[in-house]
């Protein structure tokens, strides 16, 4: 993926050429990721690399990342993220891209993960179950009756738990383990 700029810099060329040159190629060479941001569309990206991108800082987490390391026995289509920005919902190529606000004190609990050679950021097992449960205790998303909690580490999800500040996640936790 680059960005004008990136384009730029490479060939050196001036911005208005590097507009153009992109514009005029959207059909046939370019995939148009949102304003700003393109990809080769003969080498499209990893969906999971698009989402880091798409709206950073982000990580990929809540049901998305659930739902890969088999908390959850769904399949999930959406991409879903945590940011520190405002919440947000993109489609891109006909992928929905979720990104959700939560607070820069709990904007941790993710690592680097290689998903078919790029490099992405993956929330933790604990803090993508964390993410999700303190949205459950806002009312903003439904609880899950098919949690798999059996391999996550109970500690660390409290850790996680408390950096959110908030005496019903605290306690929806509690229950949940």
């Amino acid at each position: 993926m680059f960005s004008p700029m990136d384009f730029q810099r490479v060939f050196g060329v001036s911005l208005r050429a590097t507009q153009e040159f992109i514009k005029g190629h959207c059909d046939d060479l370019f995939l148009k990721i949102r304003n700003g941001l393109y990809a080769l569309r003969a080498e499209p990206p990893q969906e999971e690399a698009v989402a880091n991108r798409l709206y950073a800082p982000s990580y990929i987490s809540f049901e998305y990342a659930l739902s890969r390391y088999g908390i959850i026995p769904e399949s999930v289509y959406t991409i879903t993220s945590a940011t520190t920005r405002t919440t947000r919902e993109f489609v891109v190529n006909n992928k929905s891209f979720t990104f959700s606000h939560i607070k820069k004190q709990s904007y941790r609990g993710y690592k680097t993960e290689k998903i078919g050679g790029t490099t992405v950021l993956m929330a933790e097992p604990e803090k993508a179950l964390v993410d999700y449960l303190y949205f459950v205790s806002l009312k903003r998303k439904t609880l899950n009756e098919r949690l798999n909690v059996s391999k996550v580490k109970k500690r660390n999800v409290m850790e996680y738990a408390r950096l959110f500040g908030r005496k019903g996640l605290i306690k929806l936790v509690k229950e949940i383990l």
